[in-house]
């Protein structure tokens, strides 16, 4: 059977176990509670998430500078970053846009304060980093440290500055150079062995949803649940397949059918970092992305393009502004724009990251940070939709700047066939 509908089949039988065990309440100090739910579908979901972020750093690293020797001997490595940074860019101020229009026509917080049906929850918000720390701590002091950390724009800085060097350091550079290239086919295995494993990785994580996911909330928050989904549905399925037909003229129907399983594990895992082997490999094998483009363009997309998050900011900004009924300007908005885009950039690809931006775009425009208790019941849930449409955002960016570039294989891409 096909891995994408192994994984789909995981993905409804756990929803619905988890769903249903919730339904008949069963005590949580049961021997089913502690020992499977509490116990082995944790751990087979936790294994499965950590499996994945095991091979994230090593294949950061690694691509990364196999990319950036090859842009480096070329002399391409600004073009192609400028154009990978701006198409980021790009989308994240359209998607916070869309979804600020959608919401001001929906307007998901009328009456919300009225009805009595949402509480605000205590919510202790996290301090967002300044915009100058973040451009500081994008340099590593001790790349080590950056890797041991995770901290993922170090990495690419300094994998980026070492391709560079071996480019152009000769026959020195071409042995480096071949160490790194074996290194990545080896990484590459290692991560479809791995994804082999996650149909069982998946049914756990989405037990253990099915037992978390707040029903009651979704119903007192249905406005702002459905505006944000909707704007998601709109953002992955038209904007982004209407940049492909205009500027990479590929179908983007082909595309969306072979970004399957990164989106299904992206769902899953609620991190793009955790997801970045998957869209690595799919991106290559599946959409004809030559190497030296999506060694470069993955790994920064999973890093700075935070497309669904900005349009949960957009929405949960007008909905919070609504709720306590104070009204926005259009600078503010304007504002909102322009924050939830920058703050994009340097915010970790780990699940919640976007509650930590929200708090960014809120205290621009003078919101109270707490209504962010508001919405915490059903962020879950968005958290996962939104990843997906991050990571289907990393497909997208890395095969407009493949065909800008010359470096998409237009006959993979259209292929029915994995090489």
């Amino acid at each position: 059977m096909e891995l994408t509908i192994r994984i789909l089949i995981a993905m409804v039988v756990g929803i619905v176990i988890g769903l249903t065990t919730q339904f008949f309440q069963l005590p949580e100090n049961s021997f089913l509670f502690t020992y499977f739910f509490n116990g082995l579908i944790e751990a087979g979901g936790q294994i499965f998430v950590i499996s994945l972020k095991m091979v994230v750093v090593p294949l950061v690293f690694i691509s990364l500078t196999n990319g950036a020797a090859s842009l480096g001997a070329s002399g391409s490595v600004g073009r192609l970053g400028g154009k990978t940074i701006g198409f980021y860019l790009l989308t994240t101020a359209v998607a916070v846009s869309t979804a600020l229009l959608v919401a001001l026509v929906v307007n998901p917080g009328l009456g919300s304060s009225d009805n009595g049906n949402v509480s605000v929850q205590t919510y202790t918000p996290a301090e967002a980093p300044s915009v100058i720390d973040t451009l500081i701590n994008i340099f590593p002091s001790n790349p080590i440290a950056a890797m041991a950390e995770g901290k993922m724009l170090q990495v690419i800085v300094f994998a980026l500055f070492l391709g560079i060097a071996i480019s152009k350091s000769g026959e020195s550079g071409k042995k480096i150079s071949e160490i790194f290239e074996n290194a990545n086919e080896i990484l590459m295995k290692l991560i479809m062995m791995i994804v082999s494993l996650a149909p069982y990785g998946v049914f756990c994580l989405m037990v253990k949803l099915g037992l978390s996911v707040g029903v009651s909330e979704i119903t007192k928050l249905a406005a702002y649940f459905f505006t944000v989904v909707g704007v998601l549905i709109l953002h992955g399925l038209i904007v982004y397949p209407l940049l492909l037909m205009l500027i990479s003229r590929v179908n983007p129907l082909i595309f969306l059918k072979k970004m399957r399983e990164p989106i299904l594990v992206a769902f899953s895992t609620s991190s793009s970092g955790a997801t970045m082997p998957v869209t690595m490999r799919t991106v290559e094998t599946k959409l004809g992305v030559n190497k030296r483009v999506s060694s470069f363009a993955v790994p920064l997309g999973a890093t700075i393009n935070m497309d669904g998050t900005a349009i949960m900011q957009g929405v949960a900004t007008v909905f919070i502004a609504q709720f306590y009924g104070i009204n926005l300007t259009p600078d503010q908005y304007l504002m909102v724009i322009l924050t939830a885009t920058l703050a994009s950039i340097g915010t970790a690809a780990v699940p919640g990251v976007g509650l930590v931006m929200l708090t960014m775009v809120l205290a621009q425009v003078g919101l109270p940070v707490e209504g962010i208790g508001l919405i915490i019941g059903v962020d879950r849930l968005l958290d996962m939709l939104r990843t997906a449409v991050n990571v289907t955002g990393d497909g997208t960016v890395s095969t407009l700047v493949a065909s800008t570039e010359g470096d998409l294989d237009r006959q993979v891409f259209a292929s029915e066939k994995v090489k």
